[in-house]
């Protein structure tokens, strides 16, 4: 065998073991994990790629946190602001209250009625008080004038008088007032206006009492008193002073309709 004979059993250059990494040329990389990779098919074009979002900001997920609580805040306070509308707007059931000593109707101003409407309402209420304090002394100089002969149609008329102006003009005029007062209706505001103008009226008509429509001697006023004091003076100082409390109603009431009135109008 010649010397130029190559060894059979010799390395050569392209039997490379490719387990060592001696064999490596410095800054290269080992073969294996290329193969492998290769034949996982690791890294290559037709790998499937899985995107998960990792939301993991605590500044954003409590400013979310935060609108949700102020929007359920919003929502809470707008509920109860209807619910508070909607009770106020309810009329409370009308238990009799006044006058304590025997309650015949419900009066309650000081919490029914709105704090700057409150004046006007006792205003008024002095008025209708006004009114069952003239008709009721007009019953009584009636009946001193009945019993110095005076007749006995005179004191019926009166008491008739008292029956139905004390009861009528609660409803007519001064309960439409008080409940426009506490729901600020305009149509109960022009209820009370129409009958109220029709109690002022009455009044006038009684602080003079022509003697036409009503029997003259069956109210309290100037004529009659003077006709009455001629006969008999004590029964004329009566009339004097209940023309005097349907002068003073006169006035007081002409004084809350404008009142009233402009109240309504300021209000508009």
């Amino acid at each position: 065998m010649s010397r130029d004979d190559s060894n059979p059993f010799a390395t050569t250059e392209e039997d490379v073991n490719p387990f060592s990494n001696a064999n490596a040329a410095p800054g290269s990389k080992s073969r294996f994990p290329q193969v492998v990779a290769s034949t996982l098919y690791f890294g290559q074009k037709h790998d499937a790629t899985v995107d998960i979002p990792l939301d993991s900001d605590p500044k954003k997920k409590a400013t979310e946190l935060s609108n949700w609580e102020s929007d359920l805040k919003r929502r809470e306070n707008d509920i109860r602001r209807r619910e508070q509308a909607v009770a106020g707007v309810a009329i409370p059931a009308d238990d009799r209250n006044w006058p304590p000593f025997f309650p015949i109707i419900h009066h309650d101003i000081a919490n029914e009625i709105p704090v700057h409407a409150q004046k006007l309402q006792y205003l008024a209420f002095a008025s209708w008080l006004g009114l069952v304090l003239c008709l009721t002394f007009n019953v009584v100089a009636v009946i001193v004038c009945w019993i110095k002969d005076g007749g006995v149609k005179i004191f019926f008329l009166a008491v008739i008088y008292a029956l139905l102006g004390v009861p009528l003009s609660y409803v007519l005029w001064y309960r439409p007032l008080y409940r426009a007062m506490r729901t600020d209706s305009a149509l109960k505001f022009g209820w009370f206006f129409l009958f109220y103008l029709l109690h002022l009226g009455f009044c006038i008509y009684a602080a003079i009492a022509p003697p036409i429509v009503f029997h003259g001697k069956s109210l309290t006023g100037i004529l009659a008193a003077i006709d009455v004091f001629s006969d008999h003076a004590l029964a004329g100082i009566f009339y004097l002073v209940g023309f005097g409390l349907f002068v003073l109603e006169s006035l007081l009431s002409f004084w809350v309709l404008q009142k009233i009135y402009m109240y309504f109008r300021g209000n508009k």
